[in-house]
């Protein structure tokens, strides 16, 4: 017998969001700004939902810890997190919200469709990341951010004109902006704790080309996996630390491997390929010239 499927609520409006958590309605049809202190008398809703917007929070007060996705974060101090279009967030129940404090932005993906900050956003992988990856700010961090919130609260109270969306998405591109910065600085300053996540991805892809035999073709998701962090995390934190992203750091060693195979076993090229993973030789090949100038072929033969 199959169990039951898990419900989900799919909000996909910032209005079907604010009726959803029981908030007031939005003045402006694709952009909400929720004072979280209002959520405290709210019922508690622990339905998991899918929305098909972004979230940006910055929430503290929270007696005890939330879980987000593997770990637990303590939320008394300043703590500033992200969600996407089409991730799943749900709430604890037990979580003792009588204190809570901060705020919330939520917006749909239209607000951005003519503005370069639109395309941009793709640049932004905290927007990817689990929300076990939080972002913790610092005092003054914080304070800034608060500053910029006030600037778009106010303009949201204003009555929508024509030049409303347009000052909303500029204040909205400089609150981003920031948090870009503050995340590279999380990265640079966590020190031994980020450099203990380097030194376990090493080891993983040391001993995942270790292997012998044919192997898949490593992929970025499986070393995220095997970390307990998101793909688009590990990538931006790798690249603070080694100046390479997670796919980068695999191709690396996929040539190395490659090399190895061509000099010191008998296999054709295509045998090569085929025990590297892939499932046609010419990707092979062509990954191969890319990352060192020559062939398979030309590289066995220049080594002769």
């Amino acid at each position: 017998m199959k169990p039951a499927a898990k419900e989900f609520r799919v909000l996909n409006t910032v209005t079907d969001y604010t009726r959803f958590y029981g908030l007031p309605a939005p003045a402006h049809p694709l952009l909400t700004v929720i004072d979280l202190a209002q959520a405290r008398c709210l019922p508690a809703v622990t339905t998991p939902v899918v929305q098909q917007l972004y979230t940006v929070a910055l929430k503290r007060g929270l007696k005890g810890t939330i879980i987000y996705g593997r770990q637990s974060y303590d939320f008394r101090e300043g703590v500033l997190f992200f969600v996407g279009p089409g991730q799943v967030f749900a709430a604890d129940p037990d979580l003792d919200v009588s204190e809570l404090e901060g705020w919330m932005l939520v917006f749909h993906p239209d607000l951005l469709l003519k503005y370069p900050l639109g395309r941009k956003l793709a640049g932004y992988g905290y927007f990817s990341y689990q929300t076990n990856e939080a972002l913790h700010l610092s005092a003054r961090e914080e304070e800034l951010l608060n500053g910029l919130l006030l600037g778009i609260r106010r303009e949201y109270e204003l009555p929508i004109d024509g030049f409303s969306q347009d000052v909303l998405v500029a204040q909205l591109e400089v609150l981003l902006s920031y948090a870009n910065r503050f995340y590279h600085r999380q990265f640079l300053t966590r020190g031994a704790a980020q450099h203990d996540v380097l030194s376990r991805f090493e080891q993983l892809l040391t001993d995942y080309f270790a292997q012998e035999g044919p192997q898949p073709l490593p992929t970025v998701q499986h070393f995220a996996d095997a970390l307990h962090l998101s793909p688009a995390y590990l990538s931006d934190l790798l690249r603070s630390l080694t100046g390479q992203t997670t796919q980068q750091h695999l191709h690396h060693a996929l040539i190395d491997k490659a090399k190895r195979l061509l000099l010191s076993t008998s296999l054709s090229v295509n045998e090569t390929a085929f025990q590297l993973g892939f499932e046609y030789p010419q990707y092979f090949s062509r990954l191969f010239k890319s990352k060192t100038g020559l062939t398979p072929a030309a590289f066995r033969f220049s080594a002769q």
